[in-house]
Formats: structure tokens, C-alpha cells, sequence
């Protein structure tokens, strides 16, 4: 039997590409949709192809029936691929060194794939909803980031939509409690990225210690792959002075300001070459940053090294 081929997933070139029929032109026509919503469900980017590339499979084998609603078919194939997906790289994590990270994203205006700037979940948000169970999360992405009501995501996952109601409170409920909503807009966001560039580039630790709130903490993900704090380090001096040490340690590199999961970031170029990246959580008042998350771990950077360049 020869395996359906995706019309999506293929890098031989478009003059090698097949041409899609209705079945596939309805899959492409939903594929930014299926991409957002199990890469929030899973925080990286290549676990998310992966499930896609499942889901067109899935698709492809039964897209010569009668389906009356693609989308929701789709869709139902898609969350549930992303469901077995990430209960099976929760266990793989239990002997992951370090702290584990979702793999950030680029989420400027002209970043060349839309699909993963469609309804993305910051960085800080993603951490939170790890803690979550695969259910809950599934249920809180498709609720709060995609306007699913409950019958809805009842039919998706099979519960009821009373079952649905529960989990989503429960959900909510333990977000709420570990990261309140609130809004900055983007001058906001650019200026205290600025200032944190300004002092991180400098060394300054004063300067450091002015931008940073004093319950900040920051994440560093390196995988074993790269040095990096083996735990979450907590406390205006300490990270300071942390910050103050890897730019004094890196001697000669470039960093500029981006957009990562739709708030503020920064990447570090060392040679020309993408060395790290972290994404800024700023305070609710805007001025100070309350949350580093840094990558330095290569593998979880190489998306977003095709996508990014040195200033």
C-alpha cells in the first residue's frame, strides 16, 4: 500500500510537489488551525509537524467519504493525535537535565509561516499550562485561546459537555492562580525590552537590578546540550547577577529585540550564530521584567535559527 502523500509536508521542491485534490485542498484549507491549536497543546514545534503530518495521514485515509463538517473532523483527529503525543513526552521529561522549556516561536509581522503566529500562547503561559493534565489543557487551549463551547469540545473528546464544564473550570481556576490576566500593549513591551537589552549588553548590574521586579525568576533550558542553571533561579540579586555573568562570559556576541509567542524577546547571536533566545515577561505595571525564559539548548532552536537573523 503506498503511503498517502502529504501536500503540506514535503520539501522536495515544488516542482516535485503533488498537485492536491479536493481532500487535500480541504485539509490545507484548515492546516494554520491544526497547527496552533496542538502547538499549544504541546509547546514545540516539531512534535506539532509530527502530529500534523498524523492527522493528514488519518485524513487521507478516509477522505473518499462523506464528511459533512472537514473542519471539526479535523480537528477532532488532530487534539486527539496531540493527546496521545504529549502523554507519551510527559514521561520521556522525567530524565530531561535541567528545567524543560517549550520551544519558543517567531511571531513578527513578517515571519514567512503564518500558522505559527495564529492565536500563539506566550511563553510564560505555556509553562503554566504544563501544569495542567493533557485533558485540561486540551479543553483550556480549545476554550479560552479558540472559542469552543463545551458541546463542542465534548464531541471532540468524546465527554460530555457536562464533564467538558468541569474541566474547564478546574483549568481556568489553576491558571488564574498562577498567572492573573493582564494586558501591555507593544510600546510598553519595547520599552522595558530596551532596558533590559541595555543593561544584559552592558553587564551592568545595576542597571540589572532596576529592571528586574524582585520576585523574578528565570528559566534556563539547556537539555544537557549546553551549560545552563539546573534549576529555576528566584530573586532580583541572583538573577542579576546571573545575567551579568553569561554576558560577561560571552565577551563578543549580538543581541536584538523580537517577537516570541506574541510578547517580548530577545535573541543572542555568538558569530553570527543563534546561540540563545528568551522570551520577557513583563510585569503588570511594564516597567520591570518578572520572568526570563532563556533556550540554549541547539535542538530547540533550530526553527527559530531559519527564521531569525543577526540585526
Amino acid at each position: 500500500m503506498n503511503t498517502p502523500v502529504s501536500p503540506w509536508k514535503d520539501r522536495a521542491g515544488p516542482q516535485n510537489r503533488p498537485v492536491p485534490d479536493a481532500g487535500s485542498e480541504d485539509f490545507l484549507v484548515h492546516r494554520e488551525l491544526l497547527f496552533s491549536i496542538v502547538y499549544n497543546m504541546l509547546g514545540t514545534v516539531t512534535d506539532t509537524e509530527d502530529v500534523v503530518q498524523e492527522t493528514w495521514l488519518s485524513w487521507a485515509a478516509v477522505k473518499d467519504r462523506e464528511i459533512a463538517h472537514p473542519r471539526a473532523y479535523l480537528v477532532r483527529i488532530a487534539v486527539n493525535h496531540a493527546l496521545t503525543q504529549m502523554r507519551r513526552a510527559r514521561r520521556s521529561r522525567e530524565s530531561y537535565i535541567g528545567p524543560w522549556l517549550p520551544e519558543p516561536v517567531l511571531t513578527e509581522p513578517d515571519t514567512p509561516d503564518t500558522a505559527i503566529r495564529t492565536e500563539s500562547v506566550s511563553l510564560a503561559m505555556l509553562v503554566v499550562l504544563e501544569t495542567l493534565t493533557p485533558l485540561q489543557r486540551a479543553v483550556f487551549v480549545l476554550r479560552e485561546a479558540f472559542a469552543y463551547d463545551h458541546a463542542e469540545i465534548g464531541a471532540i473528546l468524546g465527554r460530555s459537555s457536562a464533564a467538558v464544564r468541569q474541566l474547564a473550570h478546574r483549568a481556568k481556576e489553576r491558571v488564574e492562580a498562577r498567572r492573573p490576566r493582564y494586558d501591555l500593549d507593544r510600546g510598553t513591551q519595547r520599552i522595558v525590552t530596551e532596558r533590559f537589552l541595555d543593561a544584559a549588553l552592558g553587564g551592568d548590574l545595576d542597571a540589572l537590578m532596576d529592571v528586574l521586579a524582585p520576585e523574578v525568576v528565570m528559566w534556563s533550558d539547556g537539555g544537557g546540550k549546553r551549560r545552563a542553571a539546573l534549576r529555576v533561579v528566584e530573586g532580583r540579586e541572583k538573577v542579576a547577577r546571573l545575567v551579568a555573568a553569561v554576558s560577561a562570559q560571552l565577551r563578543t556576541f549580538a543581541m536584538r529585540p523580537v517577537q516570541l509567542n506574541g510578547g517580548p524577546g530577545v535573541v543572542l547571536f555568538v558569530g553570527g550564530t543563534l546561540y540563545a533566545a528568551a522570551a520577557l515577561d513583563p510585569a503588570p505595571g511594564g516597567d520591570r521584567v518578572r520572568g526570563i525564559y532563556g533556550l540554549v539548548n541547539p535542538d530547540k532552536l533550530a526553527q527559530l535559527a531559519e527564521a531569525v537573523r543577526p540585526g
